[in-house]
Formats: structure tokens, C-alpha cells, sequence
């Protein structure tokens, strides 16, 4: 049995029928050159045979009565690798466009939550006889980075690599008491008041830390409510659309020597490029910077793979409102730079989360009074999107036997803001999955064309 974490029963309990709190990703396959069929049976026996070196993936969520306490997760006794993994043809002809609604209206539905976190859907009937994979797995058992390490559990480094270790004998425990988690939840309620105490005192020395950023010469990093409300911006809705796009790696890291910043400053400026150019040309960019939530891993180097959210967030000014590209990146460079300082500060001085203080009862009800109160349309946007960066591996990898070619990954839209950007990096291509909600963002390929005009304007302007 294991106690779900404070953020990852936020992510849990903050779910509403508009807000879903699942990572996905689209992995674009090639398997006309598998040296043995790729099947849909094919890929349920390779998950099946690897599956246990994910264990969270068996894990099921045992809720406590009344939402007094976290919930716990236990091993399903009833999984069955069948249960999780579909299949679904392509509309013709097959395209992007195609397969990006398809994937929208797929990630648009809520996990299941009487069976494990997460599922598995083959896209067949893509253009030149590909197929893709939509993985979808709920934030509360993984996050970005041990997201790209589990990858490599199902995916191989060759095409018919050996056969893995197999399964030790599984030992599946009882399912827990519900009157003993009553009891344990009645406990942890009547000690709320003395996280509350515990978190207001640390809440105040968190303020102690953030005034030296207020009170120095140099500009301050945005913090949330700052953003300039845009279109984007409004009362999510459960439909969802999805763009992807890829570009040259080599141009990014030219862009990253000729100028001196980060991978991470170049990406986000090819972000803002793009974002500039949609609001352009609806004619609503703002003359304040768009701000973006860039989410910062907070798992040290030998926590790759553990389960839950592990993961931190920095607030970077995107310069929209600036012209030129250049000085538009160096805008980002500082923000960033900034950023980073102020978070490391801020974790010196560790805090519990709200999620870690109130039962989860108290956080689905303020959810729930959130969004039927409409405060995301009358408070001033926390940020304006989400972006974020996930390095992959240089090297090409497989999936029982096909030749993987794209991976697209996408985060969860968090309230009132109906954009998410995620960043892969893989081989000599970097990828990028535009999730958007449908009403919100009615033409999210237009985002994704953008890209390329903003990275051929920024490497044109920092290389020649």
C-alpha cells in the first residue's frame, strides 16, 4: 500500500469533468521495416512481458470515505494488460490533421478510475502505412522526467532486443480496510488545524526570502497573476484538439552558441515567436509579456523513475511585447536567469504544499467552487500557458520492433488557461505538442506553422 503524495492527491481531487489531469504522448511509429510483424497482439505481448517493471502501472486508487485523507494505492487484483491497451483506426486520409483530432478527442476523456491510471491507444491508418501510439497516464504516478525514463522500460534500443527478465511470482495484498481508513482519515482531519499553523508560519518566511528579489535594482520574475488576459485565457471546456510540429535541432543549438543562453532560452523563444505571431494576427497581442509556467524537475539524479510528481514551477516572462528576436531572447535569458535564482531561494526554505495541509475533501470543493463561480474569468490569469521542456534521447529507439521516428508529448491544461506546450528532443529533431482546449484555441495548427517562421526569424537574426 502506498499513501498518495500532497501534490499528487491535489492533482487527484482537483480533477473536475473540464479538468483532467493526465500527461499523454503521441509516438509516430514506422513498422514497414519490422523484422517481424507489428501487430496489435504484437504490442499487447510486449507490454505485457515488460509491464512489471513499471509497478505503478498495476497500482490501483483506493479513495478514504469522505475525503478525509490521501488516498492510497494498492496493487490491482484484477489487472490485466487487455484492460488498458486499444486500438482505433485513423480517419482517412490518414494525415495530421486527422490524427491530431482524433488524439484530442481521445485525451479529452477522464481516466477510469477503478482501474490503474492509465491506457494505451494504436492510431492505425496513418499516411505511408505508420501507426502511432497515444499513451495517456495520470500526473499523480508520473511526471516529465521519470515519464521519458519509464519510456525505456516499453520502448528498446534496438529493434529485436532479448527477451526481458521474467515476472517474479506476483503477491498481491488484500485490498485495504475502508473502516480503517475511515479511522486514519478521522485522525488526520483532527490535526489540520496544526498544518495550518505550521503552513502559515512557513508561508511567512517564504515571503521573507521573495522580498530581496522585490527590493533590488534588477527587474523582478513574474509571479502568478501577472499575465495579460488573451483569448486563451478563459473557461476550460472538456474538448480537446492537438498540433505537433517538429524542427532541426542543429538550428536551435546554433542559435544557443551564437548567442550564449540556454537550449531551454531558445526554445521558449521560438514559443513566444510563434505566440506573437498567433495573437498578431487576431489582433490581440498584448503590450505586456505573455507569462509562462515552466515546470522545473525537483528529482535528484538517482530519482529518475520513482513514482508521482516530483516537479517544481518557475514563472518566465515570454517578451511578446518586444520586436526584435534577439532582443526578445535576451529578454528571455534574463527572466529565466531570474527565475531560477528566485526558485532555488525559495526551496532553500522548504515548504508543505496547501495539498499536504487540508484534507482532500477541502481541495475537491475548492475546485468545485472555483470553476462554478467562474473565477477564471473574473481573477486575473495565473499564467498565460504552460511550457515545458523534456530532453530525449539522441539515438533512435523502438517499439516491439517499429522504429520510432516522432515522440509528441503533451501536459495537462491547468484552469483558465487553455494552452500547453511540451517540448521533446529527440535525435537531430526537437518536437513539439501544442495541447489546446478546443473553444479556446479554435485553430491550433496555425501555433504549430508558426514555430518554423519563429525559429527561421531567430536563427536568421543570431546566425546570418
Amino acid at each position: 500500500m502506498h499513501r498518495v503524495s500532497g501534490i499528487d492527491a491535489a492533482f487527484l481531487y482537483g480533477e473536475t469533468a473540464d479538468w483532467h489531469m493526465h500527461v499523454s504522448a503521441v509516438v509516430v511509429m514506422d513498422p514497414t521495416k519490422a523484422s517481424t510483424p507489428f501487430t496489435f497482439e504484437r504490442l499487447i505481448d510486449h507490454v505485457a512481458k515488460r509491464i512489471h517493471l513499471v509497478p505503478q502501472f498495476r497500482w490501483r486508487l483506493i479513495e478514504v470515505p469522505f475525503g478525509l485523507d490521501r488516498p492510497v494505492f494498492v496493487e490491482d487484483p484484477d489487472f490485466t494488460v487487455e484492460a488498458h491497451v486499444h486500438r482505433v483506426g485513423v480517419p482517412a486520409p490518414g494525415g495530421p490533421e486527422q490524427l491530431g483530432n482524433l488524439v484530442g478527442e481521445l485525451v479529452g476523456i477522464k481516466l477510469d478510475r477503478n482501474r490503474p491510471l492509465w491506457e494505451f491507444w494504436l492510431l492505425e491508418g496513418l499516411e505511408g502505412g505508420k501507426v502511432a501510439l497515444l499513451a495517456k497516464v495520470h500526473h499523480a504516478i508520473i511526471d516529465g522526467v521519470s515519464g521519458s525514463e519509464l519510456a525505456t522500460v516499453i520502448m528498446d534500443l534496438e529493434p529485436d532486443p532479448p527477451p526481458p527478465e521474467p515476472e517474479p511470482p506476483r503477491e498481491v495484498e488484500p485490498l485495504p480496510d475502508q473502516l480503517q481508513l475511515w479511522a486514519r482519515g478521522v485522525g488526520h482531519t483532527f490535526l489540520t488545524p496544526v498544518r495550518m499553523a505550521r503552513f502559515g508560519v512557513q508561508t511567512v518566511r517564504q515571503a521573507g526570502r521573495f522580498l530581496p528579489f522585490v527590493q533590488r535594482d534588477e527587474p523582478t520574475p513574474p509571479v502568478p497573476f501577472q499575465a495579460p488576459r488573451v483569448s486563451f485565457n478563459d473557461h476550460l471546456t472538456p474538448n480537446r484538439r492537438f498540433a505537433y510540429t517538429s524542427v532541426s535541432l542543429e538550428q536551435i543549438k546554433d542559435v544557443r552558441r551564437a548567442t550564449g543562453v540556454k537550449v531551454n532560452d531558445v526554445i521558449l523563444a521560438v514559443c513566444a515567436g510563434a505566440l506573437r505571431r498567433y495573437l498578431d494576427e487576431r489582433d490581440e497581442l498584448p503590450t505586456s509579456p505573455l507569462i509562462a509556467q515552466v515546470p522545473v524537475s525537483l528529482r535528484s539524479d538517482d530519482d529518475k523513475t520513482g513514482v508521482g510528481t516530483k516537479v517544481g514551477a518557475m514563472f518566465a516572462s515570454l517578451a511578446t511585447e518586444i520586436d526584435d528576436p534577439l532582443e526578445r531572447l535576451a529578454a528571455i535569458h534574463e527572466s529565466t536567469q531570474g527565475a531560477k535564482e528566485m526558485q532555488k531561494a525559495l526551496a532553500a526554505e522548504k515548504i508543505m504544499g496547501i495539498s499536504e495541509t487540508a484534507p482532500p475533501a477541502m481541495i475537491n470543493l475548492a475546485a468545485r467552487t472555483y470553476t462554478q463561480a467562474g473565477l477564471d474569468r473574473s481573477i486575473p490569469p495565473i499564467m498565460n500557458l504552460i511550457i515545458s521542456n523534456v530532453p530525449g534521447p539522441p539515438f533512435p529507439i523502438y517499439c516491439a520492433g517499429a522504429e520510432i521516428e516522432a515522440l509528441y508529448p503533451m501536459g495537462p491544461l491547468l484552469y483558465g488557461t487553455g494552452l500547453n506546450i511540451t517540448v521533446f528532443s529527440y535525435q537531430d529533431s526537437v518536437d513539439f505538442g501544442f495541447l489546446t482546449c478546443r473553444e479556446l484555441v479554435p485553430d491550433s495548427w496555425r501555433l504549430a506553422d508558426a514555430v518554423h517562421e519563429a525559429l527561421a526569424e531567430l536563427h536568421a537574426a543570431a546566425c546570418g
